[in-house]
């Protein structure tokens, strides 16, 4: 039996024929199991050679789909003879043991499916879900002499040899290889990763098989807009990585130098030298599953708030570094005696490109801000829309959608409803899921399953929402600046409840930076792209001054009266304060009391600012726009308080009730325009 090599086709699209590969001489080694790598030493999917292989062998082709159907058929016979019966409960573990058992038969890419399905509670039934967990690290293992094998073929010696001492048995056993515990001579306890045997063989067929269909349901069902093929091969370059442990050893060291650093993150330490494609040496890690919840419990340990770490570090590989860990099971995120969150397995990973990840923080922000304009365009920046679509329709479909989902606050959604709500339209409009995001979908459901199990009352945004605002008030690139000020900014007026529900949740970020936050703020007021918010600014401050002011004069004017015995007289219902301006004071006021609330406010930091900044011209023509308006409110209200109104009672008759006073030959601009 020969595999095709799986590096023949390149950017440049020259397709080489493949080449046979010979069995490998060991009794224990298949051909499936032959060195299958590129000239660095890294397999590689090409699905072109794929198709060109298995195009050759339609019987094995066709015997293994019918190995996958008959299976999944039988079952589906036997859960609706049991309806049909009435026995369906008293069956259930023993259909729930069946269909694990046909995961584990099919092979790796159906026992990825399985442990998706096995952080769903929502979704699966407890006895399913109980079994299908099984599938997360108690797989059936190899035989010993056959992982030994590998690792004598791989290192250059018999394990006894390389390491200090080895386990037995595994102790773990998963879809693409099973785990030894072990030492090495310098004393450190190591994990040791063996790849199952026939692994790339089995794979390779099943992705063959995937991409076949998914190919023919493109074609021939009309409702799928999706690039189903692009998402079979996304989802075969990712398997085909995982594949090779030294990709994965590389994964891991980046992935702790993005994110090892952050509060409560463990990453585990690679041992090169005893690490190759299909062995790998890790650092042995002490810890609970995080579906152990009352294992993790009598550890003193607080499930709910490594779930909350989980969430932010996930946060930041999504939307900031963009590397992320497209496979969070149970099974690879453990809780260590010490309260940390472990990552392990890091051999399905991806990566989000810069503006798909300030595409979705916008998409957020549009989403919260009800602007569903704005989102439907984000979803053309997304690429779930082509760009020559027509919006038109979709944005009032997407307001139905939403108002209904969202409900009192965005904190009260999960990803899981976003996505029902959104399948719906799929259907009805030119929708088609990117690549990408099938990924990205696949860790955020997988993440908020298990978060779903220890609380079930868990919502991921309502927890990721401080991360969001964080970003905002902090990212300095044009995208976030833009969703910003569409965020604080209607139709003019500034919104300072939006500013101040974003310094509440981004304060209670673990990295948030409020000296960063105040001199990114100051950079940007004072730059070009800053003109916009300085004059609205403007008019802000001159609410907030006159505001003051006013209540000022009514409280010291009140005082008096009650001293001299006016209580009974009121003052003209033109000087009260407009609720809008009391309400933006009150704002400004709970937004003073966030800043000294949040941690890191130093007073002492921000009076040195004072100086730099009066002496920008910048500042100088705001302060003579501040008094100018000022000084036209002013004189507005005391032409329409005192002349006029002196005037409208010198004219009108004794004992009569006193007209509006009509001054055609005098016109004003009326005070409101500058109380806007």
């Amino acid at each position: 039996m020969t595999i095709p090599h799986a590096n023949s086709v390149g950017l440049s699209g020259v397709t080489v024929e493949p080449q046979p590969i010979a069995a490998s001489p060991s009794a224990l080694r298949s051909a499936a199991a032959a060195d299958l790598e590129e000239d660095s030493g890294r397999l590689v999917y090409d699905p072109v050679l794929l198709l060109a292989y298995y195009r050759r062998r339609p019987f094995k082709v066709i015997a293994r789909f019918l190995s996958i159907v008959w299976p999944f058929l039988r079952f589906g016979i036997g859960i609706w003879w049991d309806r049909r019966r009435g026995r369906s409960p008293r069956h259930s573990r023993q259909r729930a043991i069946q269909l694990r058992q046909i995961l584990t038969d099919l092979g790796p890419a159906y026992i990825k499916i399985g442990q998706a399905l096995s952080t769903r509670p929502d979704l699966v039934p407890p006895l399913y879900l109980e079994e299908l967990t099984l599938l997360q690290d108690q797989l059936p293992p190899f035989p010993n002499e056959m992982a030994f094998q590998f690792i004598e073929e791989e290192l250059g010696d018999r394990p006894e040899e390389i390491y200090a001492e080895i386990s037995p048995k595994p102790v773990a056993a998963a879809s693409l290889g099973q785990v030894y515990k072990g030492k090495l001579k310098t004393g450190e306890t190591v994990a040791i990763k063996v790849q199952r045997p026939d692994l790339q063989e089995r794979i390779s067929l099943d992705l063959y098989i995937a991409r076949r269909l998914a190919a023919w349901a493109q074609k021939n069902v009309k409702r799928i807009r999706s690039n189903l093929v692009a998402i079979a091969d996304e989802f075969g370059a990712r398997i085909y990585e995982e594949m090779d442990y030294t990709h994965e050893g590389q994964n891991a060291e980046r992935f702790a130098e993005l994110y090892g650093h952050l509060s409560d993150i463990y990453i585990p330490k690679i041992y090169w030298e005893y690490t190759q494609r299909r062995v790998l040496t890790m650092e042995w890690v002490v810890g609970t599953k995080l579906t152990q919840l009352d294992a993790i419990r009598a550890q003193g340990l607080d499930a709910s708030h490594l779930i909350e770490v989980g969430v932010q570090c996930s946060l930041r590989q999504l939307l900031e570094h963009g590397f992320f860990h497209a496979d969070p099971h149970p099974g690879n995120l453990l809780a260590s005696p010490d309260g940390k969150l472990v990552y392990l397995d890091f051999g399905m990973m991806s990566e989000v490109k810069p503006y798909q990840r300030y595409g979705l923080i916008e998409a957020v922000v549009h989403l919260v801000n009800r602007d569903f304009s704005g989102l439907a365009h984000d979803y053309v920046k997304l690429e779930f829309l082509t760009p020559d679509t027509d919006l038109t329709p979709i944005i009032p479909a997407l307001g139905n959608v939403f108002s209904d989902a969202l409900g009192a606050s965005v904190a009260e959604l999960n990803f899981k409803s976003i996505t029902d709500q959104l399948s719906e339209l799929m259907y009805e409009y030119p929708f088609r899921v990117p690549a990408y995001y099938a990924l990205i979908i696949r860790s955020l459901v997988t993440l908020e399953g298990i978060a779903i199990n220890v609380d079930p009352n868990f919502k991921v945004l309502s927890k990721a929402y401080p991360y969001v605002s964080k970003r905002l008030l902090t990212d300095p690139a044009p995208e976030l600046r833009a969703s910003l000020q569409d965020l604080l900014f209607k139709e003019g007026r500034f919104r300072w409840n939006r500013l101040e529900n974003l310094l509440r949740n981004a304060k209670d970020s673990d990295d948030y930076d409020l000296d960063r936050v105040l001199d990114q703020a100051i950079d940007f007021l004072f730059s070009e792209r800053g003109t916009f918010i300085r004059d609205r600014l403007v008019d802000e401050i001159v609410k907030a001054v006159d505001t003051l002011g006013r209540n000022a004069i009514a409280k010291a004017t009140d005082q008096f009266r009650q001293r001299v015995g006016l209580n009974g007289r009121k003052p003209p219902a033109s000087a009260a304060v407009t609720s809008t301006d009391q309400q933006s004071l009150e704002h400004i006021q709970r937004i003073w009391g966030i800043l000294q609330e949040t941690r890191g406010f130093d007073p002492g930091k921000i009076l040195p600012l004072i100086p730099k900044l009066l002496t920008k011209p910048e500042t100088q023509r705001m302060g003579q726009q501040i008094a100018s308006a000022l000084a036209q409110r002013v004189a507005v209200r005391f032409i329409r308080e005192v002349l006029l109104a002196d005037e409208a009672k010198t004219t009108a008759p004794l004992n009569q009730p006193q007209p509006p006073a009509k001054h055609p030959q005098l016109s004003l601009p009326s005070a409101a325009i500058f109380e806007r």
